[in-house]
């Protein structure tokens, strides 16, 4: 409300929201608010008085968060410290607990990986709570993240967020230009609000926050789950099986729909560059290149060639497909890394395969 005038935007539209939050910020700045104390800031000094980050990742012992780790024990920074959060450490539903474990670590950096999670069932059955529970935990985090003064938060966002009526490929600029699928539209919103509330809090009090956009990732630490997991991991489990007790190996589909798949240690690295070198409130697409993408056929001879099965192949198309192609663009990622060089599907589903292999008992599955 602008005086006595109230102005109407339309929210699915990145105009519309942009709009929106700059009439937002500035009604903001003309009122007193007794919230705003900011926590004395975190950066903290090395011996040689250089500045030391303390980067704290939430959700920090699932695929991502796993990833993550290996990849920065191989890569870390002399004054970086890593702190890697799951939900034995703190409920993020809970702000109280959210404002304690800002207050033991006191994060300079956040990486934010938590999420309410689940299949197309729960999704469709649990609409309130995948939105009420996400946009909590969001709310909490990136609010503590402004009150304790982190320097940067990076958050990630999905493609399934994306509107269900869209051309392909999708690009950042698409993400609120129409309502997302009606089955996951509660998770779908409240990830949504992420990229809103990012730029908000650029626009209002100068925070370093963005977001990232996966495609279909995969890797060691995945959840196999046959009936839950995704693609690559559930072709990993059931191929796995089939060869323990000499059964065909069925495939649900045809085989032939095209995708998208990001290896976790990539997406990894990627995450960590986001943190150190990429300085923008818009989010950014982390996917491989339209011409790596494959067929679920594709990835299925690729898990039977790394898991040395010589048995049956079954395509059982009285299963459904599913959308034949979901393409993202990367480039806005590739005009900041063009000569980056993706983990081929080959050598990935190889490194997944004998991770699960050799993990088998303690797996996610």
């Amino acid at each position: 409300r602008e005086g006595d005038i109230f102005q109407f935007f339309d929210l699915h539209t990145q105009k519309g929201h942009k709009a929106f939050l700059s009439c937002v910020a500035q009604a903001n700045r003309k009122t007193n608010n007794t919230n705003n104390t900011i926590m004395p800031g975190s950066t903290k000094r090395t011996a040689d008085g250089s500045e030391k980050s303390v980067i704290m990742v939430t959700g920090g012992t699932g695929l991502v968060g796993q990833a993550i780790r290996i990849f920065v024990e191989k890569n870390t920074l002399a004054n970086e410290t890593w702190i890697y959060l799951s939900s034995k450490d703190c409920d993020l539903r809970d702000r109280k607990e959210t404002e304690a474990v800002f207050e033991k670590h006191k994060p300079t950096h956040v990486i934010h990986l938590a999420a309410k999670v689940g299949g197309l069932y729960a999704n469709m059955a649990q609409k309130v709570e995948f939105y009420r529970e996400n946009v909590i935990i969001n709310d909490n985090v990136m609010e503590c993240c402004r009150i304790y003064k982190v320097e940067k938060l990076v958050s990630f966002l999905s493609t399934c967020i994306f509107p269900d009526k869209t051309t392909y490929p999708i690009n950042e600029g698409m993400l609120h230009d129409g309502p997302p699928h009606s089955s996951n539209e509660g998770y779908a919103y409240a990830k949504r609000l992420i990229d809103t509330m990012s730029r908000a809090y650029a626009e209002e009090y100068g925070c370093n926050f963005t977001s990232i956009i996966p495609t279909n990732i995969y890797g060691p630490h995945d959840n196999f789950s046959i009936q839950n997991g995704h693609v690559i991991p559930g072709l990993v489990h059931k191929c796995y099986l089939a060869k323990k007790n000499n059964t065909p190996f069925t495939i649900w589909g045809s085989g032939e729909p095209l995708r998208q798949f990001i290896y976790s240690i990539d997406l990894a690295e990627l995450t960590v560059w986001v943190m150190r070198e990429y300085h923008s409130p818009e989010p950014i697409i982390l996917s491989v290149d339209e011409a790596a993408e494959v067929s679920i056929k594709d990835v299925a001879m690729a898990v039977v060639k790394a898991m040395k099965f010589e048995g049956e192949v079954v395509f059982d198309k009285s299963k459904a497909d599913g959308q034949f192609k979901k393409t993202a663009d990367n480039k806005k990622l590739r005009s900041h890394l063009p000569d980056y060089k993706f983990t081929g599907i080959e050598e990935g589903v190889q490194k997944s395969v004998d991770w699960f292999v050799e993990n088998y008992e303690k797996a996610r599955k």
